[in-house]
């Protein structure tokens, strides 16, 4: 069992009837199997609207294409089944809980999943059936409830470009990790100076100012004629290029294959909002989150691109700390 203290002063602290407390009695609620270290509103609003708003979309057991997101799970962290049975495991950033799910469902190991948003509540609709196994928390990356030099493994995946300080949320996840134990990270790449020239980073200084529901709205009511576009472009052979410029998710590039008309439609929508409602989108170097790794006293292991469910890319670095 793994301690919980408060993020702010480091202390220890308990359960009690009111929720958890502190030696100096600051009391940290358990709200809807959540235990919350932080308050409502912050830069993850957009992931708690889409999250909720989409809780069940990416959730493997959920849809007849039921094993995307196990296969990129043992994809990029490459861990043994076996292995981690009984093994401390720390995710962060679980938004819905596609690899909560995971995790609970093809190992046994001990799960402490945090998310920063209200989505951590559709985590839990979503896998609080499992019981003790999983622990769940509103915390941020930043101020994570748990000592130092804890956890067996670490892995936060599809989170740290959506963070302020990219290189302070490596830091937070490497010192959560014990000496021998691994993290694994994976995010959004900067493959040159064409990264930003798309219609996703044009547009983005507007849209994300635009509310949740307006934004959501917005896509819904032109995403079908977009996915015509989309589709148009590739089939005449200039997808690869001008699709850059089409505000919608790259459908052959990140979605599941074999998913009905409709699981297509609502994974276009929650994607196209995911790339243009979030606060934040700091893609970085592969070599510079290898360097920060090491810096903060990791080995990499690994540092590249890898392939899942046959065609899919993600970038990964992992290591092991020193």
């Amino acid at each position: 069992m793994i301690e919980l203290i408060n993020p702010a002063n480091k202390s220890a602290i308990e359960k009690t009837d009111k929720g958890y407390i502190d030696m100096y009695g600051k009391i940290f609620p358990v709200e809807n199997g959540v235990l919350r270290f932080v308050e409502e509103g912050n830069y993850t609003d957009s992931f708690g609207f889409q999250w909720n708003k989409f809780q069940k979309t990416q959730i493997d057991t959920e849809s007849k294409n039921n094993a995307f997101s196990k296969g990129r799970f043992f994809a990029e962290t490459n861990w043994d089944k076996e292995d981690l049975e009984g093994k401390n495991v720390l995710e962060v950033g679980s938004g819905a809980g596609r690899f909560t799910q995971i995790v609970l469902d093809y190992t046994k190991a001990n799960l402490y999943s945090v998310d920063y948003s209200s989505a951590v509540f559709a985590n839990y609709r979503n896998n609080g059936h499992h019981g003790e196994r999983l622990k769940l928390f509103q915390a941020s990356v930043y101020d994570l409830p748990f000592p130092d030099n804890t956890f067996d493994k670490v892995f936060c995946f599809g989170v740290l470009q959506h963070t302020p300080d990219f290189k302070k949320s490596v830091k937070c996840l490497i010192d959560k990790a014990k000496p021998g134990g691994e993290v694994v990270v994976d995010f959004y790449t900067i493959n040159g100076w064409w990264t930003k020239i798309s219609a996703k980073y044009i547009l983005r200084p507007l849209t994300k100012k635009i509310s949740h529901k307006k934004l959501l709205s917005i896509i819904e009511r032109n995403i079908d004629w977009l996915m015509k576009l989309y589709y148009f472009f590739e089939k005449i052979g200039v997808g690869k290029f001008v699709n850059r410029f089409v505000p919608i998710c790259n459908i052959n590039g990140t979605l599941p294959k074999n998913l009905s008309k409709k699981s297509l439609r609502e994974w276009v929508i929650l994607d196209t909002f995911d790339m243009f409602s979030p606060e934040h989108d700091h893609p970085q170097k592969l070599s510079t989150v290898a360097k920060w790794f090491r810096e903060f006293g990791m080995e990499v292991t690994f540092s590249g691109m890898v392939t899942y469910c046959e065609k899919f890319e993600a970038a990964i670095v992992k290591g092991i700390k020193k």
